[in-house]
């Protein structure tokens, strides 16, 4: 079971990356881009979903494109959620409970990949 602290070591390693406080919780920037956040209960969030997310640690991350973050939701809907806004741009939410460190790395990894100028993606690959 991967932690905010797994999460928080991961992104410390991406050229770039800040961590920010916020009143959801912690969240994730590259070059004042946010990628990654830990999530809140908002009323405006459906109630099946706030309630998990009040129950446990729900993360969401940015995607590329919508079409990922359904096949996520299709792959493992007892970890990955279907919506946590009414937002439409392509990101997805999941619960920390479910996910290993190596999928976490990945997930976090190409969400800062969505949101990072070409430079500091040169930068990791090298």
């Amino acid at each position: 079971m991967a932690t905010l602290d797994d999460l928080r070591r991961i992104a410390a390693g991406l050229p770039g990356s800040e961590e920010r406080s916020t009143t959801g919780g912690a969240a994730w920037f590259v070059r004042g881009k946010l990628y990654a956040w830990e999530c809140h209960p908002w009323p405006s969030i459906p109630a099946d979903i706030r309630a998990i997310v009040a129950a446990e640690l729900v993360v969401g991350v940015k995607v590329a494109e919508r079409i990922d973050a359904l096949a996520l939701v299709d792959m493992a809907p007892d970890v990955f959620l279907r919506t946590t806004t009414a937002w439409n741009e392509p990101k997805v939410a999941f619960r920390m409970a479910g996910i290993d460190d190596d999928h976490l790395a990945e997930l976090v990894t190409e969400a800062w990949r969505v949101q990072a100028p070409k430079y500091l993606r040169r930068a990791l690959d090298e």
